[in-house]
Order: C-alpha cells, then sequence, then structure tokens
C-alpha cells in the first residue's frame, strides 16, 4: 500500500539530487534512512565520552583490588 507525502518543491528537488536513473523517490528516501542508521549505529558504537583509556583503568584497578 501506498500513501502520498506532501513536501515542499525545494526538498523534493534536493532528494533528486541523491537519485540514480530509475530511482523511485522511495529508493531514494529507503537509501536515505539506511545511510542514517548506519552512522547512528557508528556513532554510538564509537562514541569515546566518560571512556577512560585501558593504562588508567588498569592503574585503577590495582589501587582498588592490591
Amino acid at each position: 500500500m501506498n500513501t502520498t507525502i506532501s513536501i515542499p518543491n525545494e526538498l523534493r528537488d534536493n532528494l533528486k539530487e541523491f537519485g540514480n536513473k530509475g530511482d523511485t523517490y522511495g529508493d531514494i528516501i529507503r537509501r536515505l534512512l539506511k545511510s542514517a542508521k548506519e552512522r547512528m549505529l557508528h556513532d554510538f558504537l564509537y562514541d569515546d565520552t566518560d571512556c577512560v583509556p585501558v593504562k588508567d583503568a588498569l592503574k585503577r584497578a590495582k589501587i582498588r583490588w592490591s
């Protein structure tokens, strides 16, 4: 089943820039969503916020459990 989504012409034109010959808007949107999900997963997996270098973690562990 299909649906119609109303978008501004400018956005439609921007979507076309991501398409290849013969692509439907659905094809383009699917590819963009896949790319966005992969990027989100990458950013999550490689987020080093609040990370401690291994050397520091080992030092802390030795002090705590000496």
